[in-house]
């Protein structure tokens, strides 16, 4: 179950904001039914790039353990 402060990544790209299946962010609030959360996406220099609510099912929680982190050029909306 994924909880505030969770470490998530997203599993459809978000183009909008520039954003792609596998990005990672921090879950900064979960709302009451546990169906929604607020995701902070942060850059390498510690920047906000977008807060985003997001469904839940939208995301996967981190297992620091298993993953490799990688190199990821931000993309501009148009």
């Amino acid at each position: 179950m994924i909880q505030e402060l969770d470490l998530v990544a997203l599993l459809t790209d978000r183009p909008a904001l520039g954003l792609r299946r596998g990005d990672v962010g921090t879950v900064v609030h979960l709302y009451a039914n546990n169906e929604l959360c607020e995701v902070e996406f942060i850059n390498a220099k510690g920047d906000t790039v977008a807060v985003e609510t997001l469904a839940t099912a939208e995301v996967r929680a981190v297992d620091l353990g298993r993953v490799i982190l990688h190199y990821s050029d931000l993309e501009t909306a148009a």
